[in-house]
Protein backbone atom coordinates (compact mmCIF):
# COMPACT_ATOMS: atom_id res chain seq x y z
CA UNK A 1 0.00 0.00 0.00
CA UNK A 2 1.12 3.55 -0.55
CA UNK A 3 2.38 5.96 1.61
CA UNK A 4 0.62 9.04 2.82
CA UNK A 5 1.99 12.22 4.23
CA UNK A 6 -0.30 14.21 6.80
CA UNK A 7 0.44 17.62 5.82
CA UNK A 8 -0.27 21.47 7.82
CA UNK A 9 -0.60 24.61 5.73
CA UNK A 10 -0.08 27.60 8.15
CA UNK A 11 -1.62 30.42 7.15
CA UNK A 12 -4.24 28.87 5.20
CA UNK A 13 -6.63 31.30 4.29
CA UNK A 14 -3.98 34.12 2.63
CA UNK A 15 -3.20 34.14 -1.10
CA UNK A 16 -0.13 31.75 -0.41
CA UNK A 17 -2.09 29.60 1.34
CA UNK A 18 -4.75 29.19 -0.44
CA UNK A 19 -2.78 28.34 -3.71
CA UNK A 20 -0.66 26.02 -1.63
CA UNK A 21 -4.05 23.66 -0.84
CA UNK A 22 -4.85 24.15 -4.59
CA UNK A 23 -1.17 22.83 -5.77
CA UNK A 24 -1.02 19.60 -3.10
CA UNK A 25 -4.33 19.15 -5.32
CA UNK A 26 -2.90 19.66 -8.63
CA UNK A 27 0.54 17.60 -8.25
CA UNK A 28 -1.25 14.84 -6.36
CA UNK A 29 0.87 15.32 -3.74
CA UNK A 30 0.38 11.71 -1.41
CA UNK A 31 -1.39 13.91 1.34
CA UNK A 32 -3.22 11.40 3.87
CA UNK A 33 -4.84 14.22 6.24
CA UNK A 34 -4.52 17.85 5.66
CA UNK A 35 -4.39 20.48 8.12
CA UNK A 36 -5.26 24.01 7.29
CA UNK A 37 -4.46 26.60 10.16
CA UNK A 38 -5.19 29.86 10.46
CA UNK A 39 -5.53 32.68 13.68
CA UNK A 40 -8.29 32.60 16.04
CA UNK A 41 -10.07 35.16 13.51
CA UNK A 42 -10.56 32.62 10.76
CA UNK A 43 -11.94 30.13 13.13
CA UNK A 44 -15.29 28.26 11.53
CA UNK A 45 -14.04 29.44 7.51
CA UNK A 46 -13.77 26.21 5.88
CA UNK A 47 -10.93 24.93 2.57
CA UNK A 48 -11.64 22.74 0.17
CA UNK A 49 -9.35 20.16 -0.91
CA UNK A 50 -10.53 17.21 -3.03
CA UNK A 51 -13.83 18.04 -3.21
CA UNK A 52 -13.94 17.65 1.05
CA UNK A 53 -14.75 20.93 2.58
CA UNK A 54 -11.93 21.23 5.80
CA UNK A 55 -12.19 23.48 8.87
CA UNK A 56 -9.27 25.89 9.61
CA UNK A 57 -7.72 25.21 12.29
CA UNK A 58 -6.51 27.52 15.12
CA UNK A 59 -2.82 27.39 14.75
CA UNK A 60 -1.87 28.42 18.61
CA UNK A 61 -4.00 25.32 19.54
CA UNK A 62 -1.86 22.67 16.69
CA UNK A 63 -0.10 19.62 17.74
CA UNK A 64 2.60 19.49 15.28
CA UNK A 65 3.28 15.78 16.39
CA UNK A 66 0.06 15.18 14.10
CA UNK A 67 1.67 15.94 10.74
CA UNK A 68 4.77 15.02 8.66
CA UNK A 69 5.33 18.33 6.49
CA UNK A 70 4.22 21.66 7.67
CA UNK A 71 4.22 24.10 4.73
CA UNK A 72 4.33 27.95 6.45
CA UNK A 73 2.87 30.68 4.44
CA UNK A 74 2.72 33.15 7.10
CA UNK A 75 4.86 35.72 8.20
CA UNK A 76 8.80 35.67 9.54
CA UNK A 77 7.54 36.36 13.36
CA UNK A 78 4.87 33.38 13.14
CA UNK A 79 7.46 30.91 11.61
CA UNK A 80 9.91 31.84 14.05
CA UNK A 81 7.14 30.76 16.68
CA UNK A 82 6.03 27.95 15.78
CA UNK A 83 8.86 25.94 13.09
CA UNK A 84 10.71 25.29 15.66
CA UNK A 85 8.10 23.68 17.72
CA UNK A 86 6.71 21.77 14.35
CA UNK A 87 10.29 21.14 13.69
CA UNK A 88 10.31 17.47 15.46
CA UNK A 89 10.92 14.03 14.81
CA UNK A 90 7.47 13.61 12.67
CA UNK A 91 7.45 17.18 11.17
CA UNK A 92 9.54 19.28 8.99
CA UNK A 93 9.04 22.62 8.43
CA UNK A 94 9.09 24.30 5.31
CA UNK A 95 9.20 27.92 5.59
CA UNK A 96 7.66 30.61 3.07
CA UNK A 97 9.52 33.02 5.59
CA UNK A 98 12.42 35.85 5.82
CA UNK A 99 13.34 34.97 9.53
CA UNK A 100 15.18 31.14 8.88
CA UNK A 101 16.53 32.16 4.94
CA UNK A 102 20.23 33.05 5.93
CA UNK A 103 20.52 31.27 9.27
CA UNK A 104 23.43 28.76 8.25
CA UNK A 105 22.19 25.85 9.44
CA UNK A 106 18.60 25.87 7.22
CA UNK A 107 18.88 25.31 3.84
CA UNK A 108 17.98 27.67 1.36
CA UNK A 109 16.17 25.64 -1.23
CA UNK A 110 15.12 26.34 -5.06
CA UNK A 111 14.50 23.01 -6.41
CA UNK A 112 15.42 23.50 -10.06
CA UNK A 113 18.69 25.57 -8.60
CA UNK A 114 20.27 23.14 -5.52
CA UNK A 115 17.76 20.04 -4.90
CA UNK A 116 20.62 18.27 -3.47
CA UNK A 117 20.63 21.08 -0.32
CA UNK A 118 16.96 19.38 0.64
CA UNK A 119 19.37 16.85 2.78
CA UNK A 120 20.36 19.25 4.56
CA UNK A 121 16.52 19.60 6.56
CA UNK A 122 18.42 16.98 8.98
CA UNK A 123 20.61 19.51 10.65
CA UNK A 124 17.31 21.49 12.55
CA UNK A 125 14.11 19.85 10.86
CA UNK A 126 13.86 23.27 8.55
CA UNK A 127 13.80 24.10 5.13
CA UNK A 128 13.42 27.76 4.05
CA UNK A 129 12.16 29.16 0.87
CA UNK A 130 13.87 32.19 -0.84
CA UNK A 131 12.22 35.59 -1.16
CA UNK A 132 9.49 35.25 -4.59
CA UNK A 133 11.66 37.96 -6.64
CA UNK A 134 14.85 35.87 -5.92
CA UNK A 135 13.34 32.47 -6.69
CA UNK A 136 12.81 33.66 -10.25
CA UNK A 137 16.46 34.97 -10.65
CA UNK A 138 18.09 32.04 -9.66
CA UNK A 139 15.91 30.22 -12.05
CA UNK A 140 16.94 32.41 -14.92
CA UNK A 141 20.16 32.60 -13.59
CA UNK A 142 21.22 29.03 -12.62
CA UNK A 143 22.18 27.87 -16.59
CA UNK A 144 24.17 30.66 -17.47
CA UNK A 145 26.01 30.78 -14.38
CA UNK A 146 27.03 26.96 -14.50
CA UNK A 147 27.83 27.20 -17.96
CA UNK A 148 30.34 30.06 -17.98
CA UNK A 149 29.59 31.91 -14.12
CA UNK A 150 28.67 35.25 -13.48
CA UNK A 151 30.76 38.09 -11.49
CA UNK A 152 27.80 40.74 -11.40
CA UNK A 153 24.13 40.83 -11.67
CA UNK A 154 22.11 44.09 -12.23
CA UNK A 155 18.15 43.84 -11.70
CA UNK A 156 15.64 45.88 -11.18
CA UNK A 157 12.09 44.09 -10.09
CA UNK A 158 8.96 45.52 -10.93
CA UNK A 159 6.66 43.61 -8.07
CA UNK A 160 2.68 42.60 -8.41
CA UNK A 161 0.89 44.22 -5.65
CA UNK A 162 -0.24 40.53 -4.54
CA UNK A 163 3.33 40.03 -3.15
CA UNK A 164 2.28 42.59 0.15
CA UNK A 165 -0.84 40.16 0.79
CA UNK A 166 -4.59 40.57 -0.21
CA UNK A 167 -5.54 43.18 1.77
CA UNK A 168 -2.81 45.20 -0.21
CA UNK A 169 -4.32 44.08 -3.29
CA UNK A 170 -7.85 44.83 -2.49
CA UNK A 171 -6.39 48.39 -1.03
CA UNK A 172 -5.47 49.13 -4.92
CA UNK A 173 -7.90 47.81 -6.51
CA UNK A 174 -10.15 50.24 -4.36
CA UNK A 175 -7.51 53.16 -4.91
CA UNK A 176 -7.99 51.92 -9.15
CA UNK A 177 -11.91 52.31 -8.67
CA UNK A 178 -11.58 55.97 -7.18
CA UNK A 179 -8.86 57.55 -9.90
CA UNK A 180 -10.73 55.66 -12.75
CA UNK A 181 -13.95 57.88 -11.40
CA UNK A 182 -12.07 60.98 -11.26
CA UNK A 183 -11.40 60.54 -7.51
CA UNK A 184 -8.02 60.07 -5.36
CA UNK A 185 -6.14 57.70 -3.81
CA UNK A 186 -7.10 56.69 -0.04
CA UNK A 187 -4.27 58.40 1.85
CA UNK A 188 -2.37 55.73 4.05
CA UNK A 189 0.09 58.03 5.98
CA UNK A 190 3.93 58.68 4.12
CA UNK A 191 2.82 55.45 1.51
CA UNK A 192 2.52 56.64 -2.18
CA UNK A 193 -0.05 54.06 -3.37
CA UNK A 194 0.55 52.01 -6.09
CA UNK A 195 -2.86 52.25 -8.21
CA UNK A 196 -1.34 53.62 -11.32
CA UNK A 197 1.96 54.14 -10.05
CA UNK A 198 5.64 52.68 -9.89
CA UNK A 199 6.56 53.19 -5.85
CA UNK A 200 10.58 51.98 -5.59
CA UNK A 201 10.37 51.29 -1.86
CA UNK A 202 9.29 47.82 -0.64
CA UNK A 203 9.78 46.88 3.51
CA UNK A 204 12.57 49.12 5.26
CA UNK A 205 15.41 51.11 4.39
CA UNK A 206 18.93 50.06 5.79
CA UNK A 207 21.83 52.69 6.23
CA UNK A 208 23.27 51.79 2.90
CA UNK A 209 20.12 53.19 1.48
CA UNK A 210 18.88 49.85 -0.06
CA UNK A 211 15.47 48.16 0.95
CA UNK A 212 15.24 45.13 3.01
CA UNK A 213 13.36 43.74 -0.35
CA UNK A 214 16.86 45.13 -2.31
CA UNK A 215 18.97 43.37 0.00
CA UNK A 216 17.17 39.91 0.46
CA UNK A 217 18.43 39.35 -3.39
CA UNK A 218 21.85 40.27 -3.00
CA UNK A 219 22.24 37.75 0.29
CA UNK A 220 20.00 34.78 -0.99
CA UNK A 221 21.30 34.85 -4.12
CA UNK A 222 25.20 34.43 -3.40
CA UNK A 223 23.55 31.57 -0.54
CA UNK A 224 21.58 29.56 -3.25
CA UNK A 225 24.20 30.00 -5.71
CA UNK A 226 26.46 28.87 -3.67
CA UNK A 227 28.71 31.91 -4.65
CA UNK A 228 29.54 34.92 -2.14
CA UNK A 229 31.60 36.70 -5.15
CA UNK A 230 28.70 37.53 -6.98
CA UNK A 231 28.27 41.38 -6.48
CA UNK A 232 24.69 42.20 -7.18
CA UNK A 233 22.86 45.60 -7.41
CA UNK A 234 18.81 45.22 -6.85
CA UNK A 235 16.03 48.18 -6.89
CA UNK A 236 13.11 46.66 -5.68
CA UNK A 237 9.76 48.54 -7.41
CA UNK A 238 6.44 48.16 -7.04
CA UNK A 239 3.68 47.89 -9.46
CA UNK A 240 0.33 48.01 -9.96
CA UNK A 241 -0.29 44.26 -11.44
CA UNK A 242 -2.12 41.80 -9.86
CA UNK A 243 -0.04 38.66 -9.82
CA UNK A 244 3.16 37.94 -11.55
CA UNK A 245 7.23 39.92 -10.81
CA UNK A 246 8.78 41.18 -13.63
CA UNK A 247 12.63 41.85 -13.62
CA UNK A 248 15.27 43.55 -15.70
CA UNK A 249 18.31 41.75 -15.37
CA UNK A 250 21.36 42.62 -16.67
CA UNK A 251 24.52 40.62 -15.83
CA UNK A 252 28.08 40.34 -16.55
CA UNK A 253 29.55 37.16 -17.07
CA UNK A 254 33.27 35.82 -16.60
CA UNK A 255 32.85 34.58 -19.93
CA UNK A 256 31.58 35.84 -22.96
CA UNK A 257 28.30 34.12 -23.72
CA UNK A 258 26.13 35.25 -27.10
CA UNK A 259 22.71 35.72 -26.80
CA UNK A 260 21.91 32.48 -28.65
CA UNK A 261 24.55 30.22 -26.83
CA UNK A 262 22.31 31.62 -23.74
CA UNK A 263 19.04 31.27 -25.11
CA UNK A 264 19.29 27.71 -25.61
CA UNK A 265 20.82 26.83 -22.41
CA UNK A 266 17.28 28.29 -20.96
CA UNK A 267 15.67 26.48 -23.77
CA UNK A 268 17.23 23.25 -21.74
CA UNK A 269 17.12 24.24 -18.39
CA UNK A 270 14.04 22.74 -16.17
CA UNK A 271 11.50 25.06 -14.59
CA UNK A 272 11.97 27.81 -17.21
CA UNK A 273 9.81 28.43 -20.85
CA UNK A 274 11.90 31.27 -23.18
CA UNK A 275 9.65 33.56 -25.03
CA UNK A 276 11.74 35.19 -27.13
CA UNK A 277 11.15 36.50 -30.82
CA UNK A 278 11.97 40.13 -32.37
CA UNK A 279 8.13 40.98 -32.69
CA UNK A 280 5.29 42.44 -30.68
CA UNK A 281 4.01 40.03 -28.13
CA UNK A 282 7.14 37.98 -28.91
CA UNK A 283 8.12 38.18 -25.10
CA UNK A 284 6.61 37.29 -21.78
CA UNK A 285 4.36 39.47 -19.33
CA UNK A 286 2.93 38.77 -16.13
CA UNK A 287 -1.07 38.93 -17.26
CA UNK A 288 -0.55 37.36 -20.43
CA UNK A 289 1.58 34.83 -19.70
CA UNK A 290 3.22 34.35 -16.00
CA UNK A 291 -0.23 34.74 -13.73
CA UNK A 292 -1.30 31.31 -12.21
CA UNK A 293 1.15 29.28 -14.31
CA UNK A 294 4.27 27.28 -13.35
CA UNK A 295 6.73 28.45 -15.21
CA UNK A 296 9.76 31.30 -14.97
CA UNK A 297 9.43 32.42 -18.05
CA UNK A 298 12.58 34.55 -19.94
CA UNK A 299 12.80 37.06 -23.24
CA UNK A 300 14.40 39.98 -23.86
CA UNK A 301 17.38 37.95 -24.57
CA UNK A 302 20.23 40.24 -25.76
CA UNK A 303 24.01 41.19 -25.67
CA UNK A 304 24.89 44.33 -23.43
CA UNK A 305 25.71 47.04 -25.96
CA UNK A 306 27.85 48.65 -23.46
CA UNK A 307 29.97 45.34 -21.97
CA UNK A 308 31.94 42.59 -23.70
CA UNK A 309 30.62 40.02 -21.37
CA UNK A 310 27.17 41.36 -21.16
CA UNK A 311 23.63 39.87 -21.09
CA UNK A 312 20.54 41.21 -20.53
CA UNK A 313 17.51 39.21 -19.72
CA UNK A 314 13.48 39.77 -18.60
CA UNK A 315 12.45 37.39 -16.60
CA UNK A 316 8.71 37.00 -15.05
CA UNK A 317 6.84 34.34 -12.78
CA UNK A 318 4.08 34.21 -10.71
CA UNK A 319 5.28 35.85 -6.84
CA UNK A 320 2.40 33.81 -5.45
CA UNK A 321 2.24 30.14 -7.22
CA UNK A 322 6.14 29.41 -8.10
CA UNK A 323 7.54 32.34 -5.78
CA UNK A 324 6.13 30.94 -2.79
CA UNK A 325 3.46 28.27 -2.57
CA UNK A 326 4.74 25.77 -5.83
CA UNK A 327 8.26 26.29 -4.68
CA UNK A 328 7.54 24.87 -1.02
CA UNK A 329 5.76 22.18 -2.89
CA UNK A 330 8.34 20.94 -4.95
CA UNK A 331 10.54 20.98 -1.78
CA UNK A 332 8.12 19.18 0.19
CA UNK A 333 8.29 16.64 -2.80
CA UNK A 334 11.94 16.39 -2.88
CA UNK A 335 11.59 15.30 0.83
CA UNK A 336 9.02 12.68 0.42
CA UNK A 337 10.37 10.81 -2.48
CA UNK A 338 14.08 11.10 -1.05
CA UNK A 339 14.25 11.17 2.81
CA UNK A 340 11.00 9.82 4.50
CA UNK A 341 12.17 6.51 5.19
CA UNK A 342 8.70 4.68 3.55
CA UNK A 343 7.89 4.23 0.10
CA UNK A 344 5.46 6.72 -1.39
CA UNK A 345 3.01 6.50 -4.44
CA UNK A 346 4.38 6.41 -7.88
CA UNK A 347 5.07 9.09 -9.36
CA UNK A 348 6.01 11.24 -6.89
CA UNK A 349 9.94 10.44 -7.92
CA UNK A 350 9.25 11.76 -11.16
CA UNK A 351 6.89 14.86 -10.07
CA UNK A 352 10.06 15.90 -7.86
CA UNK A 353 12.51 15.48 -10.57
CA UNK A 354 13.84 18.55 -12.02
Amino acid sequence: MSRTIDVAVVGATGLVGETMIRTLEERSFPVGRLYPLASPRSAGRTVTFRDEAISVGVLDEFDFGLVEIALFSDGGSVSAKFAPRGASPRAEALLITSYFRMHDDVPLVVPEVNPDRVADYAKRGIIANPNCSTIQLVVALKPIHDAVGIERINVATYQAISGAGRAALEAMNEDASRMVAGGQALPSGNEKHVAFNAVPHIADFHDNGFTTEDMKMVWETRKILEDPDIRVNPTAVRVPVLFGHSEAVHIETRERVTAHEARELLRKAPGISVIDSLEFGGYPTAATDAAHRDPVYVGRIREDLSHPRGLNLWVVADNIRKGAALNSVQIAEILTSRFLAEAVAPGIAAASSL
